[in-house]
């Protein structure tokens, strides 16, 4: 590992010049009473220990390995500001931090963040000195509370069945920006693949609040649009038509890149590059529309979890892989679960064409509760707006299998709130079990025998009544798109020595031999390809995640099965797409 690890910048479609990556060596200290602040350790000039940032202390490559439950963990850093960023405002980014954070600079409070997957900024630039600075962050964070999301996280000691080792504290890149005293502080792009145009639209802040806002669009360095549009107040829009439309696919992932400028009436000048593809999403009675062609969507489940990084991937190009490791099984996509994927691993989905659903770690919210709202919805809209502008995100699921005694105004809140955060769309409530309200309608289904598998979907193909998980609790059918976002988890671990290892079918329905694997394999997957009604699958999983051995690949994503055979299964013809 090198002395700076993910040394990339974290925030592809926002890119500028001048910043400073502060991942590496840090001070460490536990602090189980969460109580470093109110002791006085904001002025602390040493802590006891040292992690490599941006690494958990549960994992192996933050140089810790403690796998303990750990209430609150404090950070220190101590940094020089580069002297040629000279005027303006100095901003210190964190891309996640589980759970709770406070964040001081040279003893000062300078900003908090209540959640653990979503970035958070605050404004130093007050408080910074010639010099070294030092940044402290304290962290609580409660696995175990009854409105805390945690999604795989273990809630025991232990990991067990699907839940994993824990996260705490630092997870993501940190970094210094110098921006202009009025800056870009944020970017929604919205495509409009049938007129050839793009909208874009830039939250402004700082001091100023009119001027210029402009944009240049180029594909391969060839010159497809540029216009400006002055600005008054915190939103500055352009709309470009292009020169040339060129659509964003799977087959042809094209993207353009985008130059964005900001002067403000108060000499400000703010530059950033970004990008976007031009791509479309709708939905008919039984199949999602990409680019206005029925799709069938051939997904597969990814946890994110990393045997050496816990939530964190170890180098860019292990996001980079998992990708490629998935496309050359054919899968097109995933469903990114329970887990806010890191904007990365987006980029990567965005340049190789892999078709993805953005999903919140919802486990650990007790949907009863009306505090699960006030913990979730905040962190939810905060991630869908950083990722709202990548082409690769298909859809939204804020939720994934809710129980029966779930408050259905809270899962009803959330869709409404996210389909008016976009339009462009389409939202699952909560994938799986008990819908509230939603625009495709799917289900989880694991049984192991082809034929009663094939059985409890062979009503919707008739125009009868599709498969539920809870008949008596979900929302009626209303002839949506259907989608089997869950099934097969086939356990598949031959060589262990004992029974520990957990996979869907129990002990007895186990597969016997590679050729039964693969048999059942091709038995399930076929049924939901030829599905007249069906538009997408997502199979478990993507890789074995410690205890749980139903990947396609290792947890070291090593090879379990030949992917040519599994390639060719993926890739019959779906009903949908004839």
């Amino acid at each position: 590992m090198p002395e700076m690890p993910r040394p990339e910048y974290p925030r592809p479609q926002m890119v500028r010049q001048q910043w400073l990556n502060l991942n590496g060596p840090w001070q460490f200290e536990y602090d189980p009473g969460c109580s470093g602040a109110e002791r006085g350790l904001a002025t602390a000039d040493h802590l006891a220990r040292e992690i490599l940032v941006p690494f958990c202390p549960e994992s192996v490559l933050s140089g810790l390995g403690d796998v303990d439950f750990h209430p609150g963990v404090i950070y220190r850093r101590a940094v020089r500001v580069p002297s040629d960023w000279q005027g303006g405002r100095v901003l210190l980014h964190f891309g996640a931090v589980d759970q709770d954070a406070q964040v001081y600079v040279n003893g000062v409070f300078v900003g908090k963040h209540r959640g653990g997957y979503t970035p958070f900024s605050c404004d130093v630039t007050h408080v910074l000195t010639a010099g070294e600075n030092a940044i402290m962050v304290f962290v609580r964070d409660d696995t175990r509370a009854a409105v805390q999301a945690t999604g795989k996280q273990s809630r025991l000691y232990h990991s067990h069945g699907c839940d994993y080792t824990r996260t705490t504290g630092i997870w993501q890149t940190v970094w210094l920006e110098h921006v202009p005293t009025t800056y870009i502080d944020a970017l929604r792009i919205t495509p409009d693949l049938p007129s050839g145009q793009v909208t874009i639209e830039a939250v402004v802040a700082g001091d100023c609040s009119r001027g210029t806002f402009a944009a240049q669009a180029t594909l391969a360095g060839k010159p497809m649009a540029e216009g400006s549009a002055r600005f008054s107040g915190q939103r500055a829009v352009i709309t470009l038509a292009l020169a040339e439309v060129e659509a964003w696919s799977p087959q042809s992932p094209t993207l353009y890149d985008l130059a964005l400028t900001l002067n403000a009436e108060n000499g400000s000048h703010d530059e950033l590059r970004s990008y976007f593809g031009l791509r479309s999403i709708a939905l008919t009675d039984r199949a999602i529309l990409l680019n206005d062609r029925p799709v069938f969507q051939r997904l597969i489940l990814d946890q994110g979890f990393y045997p050496d990084g816990i939530y964190t991937a170890p180098t860019d190009e292990a996001l980079r892989r998992d990708i490629e490791l998935s496309q050359a099984l054919g899968f097109s996509g995933a469903r990114l679960h329970m887990k806010v994927f890191e904007p990365r691993f987006h980029y990567w989905a965005d340049r190789l064409g892999y078709l993805v659903w953005g999903e919140f770690p919802n486990w650990g919210l007790t949907l009863k509760y009306p505090g699960a709202l006030a913990d979730m919805l905040p962190q939810w809209l905060e991630a869908v707006r950083r990722d709202y502008s990548h082409p690769s995100i298909v859809g939204w699921c804020p939720f994934n299998e809710t129980s029966t005694d779930q408050d259905p105004r809270t899962v009803g809140t959330v869709y409404r709130v996210t389909k008016q955060l976009d339009l462009t769309r389409p939202v699952v409530d909560t994938s799986g079990y008990v819908h509230v309200e939603t625009d495709i309608y799917d289900s989880h289904n694991y049984d192991q025998n082809p034929e009663t598998f094939a059985a409890a979907f062979a009503a919707l193909s008739q125009g009868g009544e599709p498969y539920r998980n809870f008949p008596h609790h979900d929302a009626p059918y209303a002839g949506q798109p259907y989608f089997a976002s869950e099934y097969g988890g086939i356990w598949w671990n031959p060589g262990q020595a004992e029974d520990k290892s957990w996979g869907y079918g129990g002990v007895s329905g186990r597969p016997r031999t590679l050729d039964e694997f693969y048999a059942r394999y091709r038995a399930l997957t076929t049924t939901l390809l030829r599905h007249p009604r069906m538009c997408a699958f997502c199979y478990t999983q993507l890789t074995d995640v410690e205890q749980e051995v139903n990947g396609m690949y290792t947890y070291a994503r090593g090879q379990k099965f030949d992917p040519e055979v599994i390639r060719e299964i993926n890739t019959q013809v779906a009903a949908i797409e004839e």
